[in-house]
């Protein structure tokens, strides 16, 4: 099916989306959320302790679709470009800006000949041709394949029109890259920052085949760091990066090693940091508010929407119906998810766009402030929506299962859902199934669910990164939302509009308006992160877009 691509011009691209400070006397560095050490000493130890929340999906660059996974693999490998500290787009597999063509079509990319992978080959032009191919080939079911749309033949390819090696990339010589795209596309640079950029060692996922990634010994790396202790996607949790010694730029990186263990309860979270066995955690809901004065609280705002999907992809879903959609809209109070369930600095959504990531090319106003606002709580209304909704589809009760992940945050965002709707739509009975992440994700995929608790990070500060997904055949349009008219809209800002920024930004407001209008989707809240944080951890790059979390230029102070 159609999968358009991101093709334009970007308006503004908001990647300094700030960090804000969460209380407390300390003060918190703005672009980071940092809080200034006391001293600049290295420890003589170079360890750092994390928790996450998840496991990962999946540890291979064309499958993993997960935050966590992401956050992995910027650490393991790395592309032609990085982010640093300050959001600024760093060479790194290449070594200088690229030549581009007058047309803005075709970029020719030096590598850096120094780069290596784990097991001492080069890292060559070929292994970026190779892992490109192998992510938009239709045979890896990569549900990313859709990015590489941009690059000349991708969607093509990706439909199973065109052969692999008709994608427009290829090795001039051992460290020289010709990129040819479908269209002009500023923010182009930016996506090599993305996993599916990566270069990949063809000799190493043919040894593996199907079980390539599925521990740290299946791989090869090529970034600040190697996986170590990982023994399978989706049921390990815990997990040990070691710095890369084979690294070219490893004289930079001061982090010996990194651990990182799953923790889904957050109590346990927060015991393990107050007996300082870990360095790093996330707080959510009452724990956030009650380490709000905590000086080694830090909150990071991020580009990041959670929503609903309904299940639309049968013809007599009720999720089809208007009335329905609106009724369970209507009957959600999007602050007090914020405020109460979550507390960590998330706030409303109003929109599938979060704020602050974009904004209009002529005017500079808000995105998410040109789109409005459709988003509210009026249990009277929702009230009336639903009575009409039973009405069309000749129902007094009807039953529904959330499917949410089993993180401590999820589950009591899921459950707020539940009690929301039986108390407000009568004759609705709401049951609540919290599984591991990835089962989430493979039930979502398959289509085995009524409602789910899904969300999405811009993987490059532009509303396309989220407007895309729900297009007619997306992949990640899991609960099938269909609208001709947004699918229309959407092609039309990366085609027609694709070097007119005020047109394109304008269209995408409008697409916005549509999908909002139908609420296809049903948002949630824009998310934030609280963290505590030891304030001997410094230098940890901090993205809003993209992997949250770059661990290059991290490095532990002494006491």
């Amino acid at each position: 099916m159609k999968k358009w691509a991101y093709l334009g011009l970007v308006a503004t691209l908001a990647l300094s989306l700030a960090a804000c400070g969460g209380g407390g006397d300390g003060d918190k560095t703005e672009t980071t959320g940092e809080k200034p050490a006391a001293s600049t000493e290295l420890a003589d130890e170079q360890v750092f302790h994390t928790v996450v929340d998840q496991e990962m999906s999946s540890a291979d660059l064309s499958l993993n679709t997960d935050v966590v996974g992401g956050l992995v693999l910027n650490n393991i490998y790395e592309g032609m470009y990085r982010f640093d500290g300050d959001n600024e787009l760093v060479p790194a597999g290449a070594i200088e800006d690229p030549e581009v063509s007058d047309d803005g079509l075709t970029y020719t990319f030096k590598l850096r000949e120094e780069s290596k992978w784990s097991n001492g080959d080069p890292v060559t032009a070929d292994d970026y041709v190779y892992g490109w191919q192998r992510t938009v080939d239709p045979k890896t079911e990569s549900e990313f394949a859709y990015l590489h749309s941009i690059v000349k033949n991708g969607e093509a390819i990706a439909n199973g029109e065109m052969e692999p090696s008709e994608l427009g990339i290829k090795a001039l010589s051992d460290y020289e890259l010709e990129v040819v795209l479908e269209v002009p596309t500023p923010y182009f640079m930016n996506l090599l920052t993305f996993s599916t950029y990566f270069p990949q060692h063809k000799e190493t996922v043919e040894e593996y085949g199907k079980d390539f990634a599925s521990t740290s010994e299946k791989a090869v790396y090529n970034g600040p760091f190697i996986l170590t202790d990982f023994d399978g996607p989706g049921t390990d949790t815990d997990w040990t990066y070691k710095k890369n010694d084979s690294y070219w730029d490893k004289d930079n990186v001061k982090l010996e090693t990194i651990t990182a263990q799953v923790q889904k309860e957050g109590n346990t979270s927060l015991n393990l940091y107050q007996a300082g066995d870990v360095d790093d955690i996330r707080l959510t809901g009452e724990l956030a508010q009650q380490m709000a004065d905590d000086p080694d609280l830090v909150i990071e705002k991020q580009a990041s929407t959670y929503y609903l999907e309904l299940n639309q992809i049968e013809k007599d879903s009720i999720f089809r119906n208007e009335d329905m959609r609106k009724a369970i809209s209507l009957s959600i109070d999007r602050d007090a998810i914020a405020t109460n369930i979550l507390g960590d600095g998330s706030v409303a959504a109003s929109g599938l766009v979060p704020s602050e990531m974009m904004f209009d090319p002529e005017s500079g106003k808000d995105f998410a402030e040109e789109a409005g606002n459709q988003l509210k709580f009026d249990d009277k209304t929702a009230k009336e929506h639903w009575e009409k909704a039973k009405k069309d589809l000749g129902k007094d009760e009807i039953e529904v299962e959330i499917l949410a992940s089993d993180a401590d945050w999820a589950k009591k965002v899921a459950e707020y859902l539940q009690g929301a709707l039986e108390e407000n739509l009568d004759g609705i009975k709401v049951s609540v199934s919290a599984v591991p992440l990835s089962v989430r994700i493979d039930r979502s995929n398959n289509g085995e669910f009524d409602i789910v608790v899904g969300g999405w990070s811009a993987d490059y500060a532009d509303s396309s990164s989220f407007q895309e997904l729900f297009t007619t055949g997306n992949s990640y349009n899991r609960g099938h939302y269909s609208n001709k008219e947004y699918d229309d809209k959407i092609k039309e800002a990366a085609t027609t509009y694709a070097n007119d920024p005020e047109k394109r930004f304008a269209t995408l407001v409008e697409a916005e308006k549509i999908i909002m209008g139908d609420l296809g989707i049903v948002p949630l809240y824009q998310t934030a992160e609280a963290h505590l944080r030891n304030p001997q951890i410094q230098g940890v790059a901090i993205h809003p877009a993209g992997a949250s979390y770059d661990y290059k230029w991290a490095y532990r102070t002494a006491e």
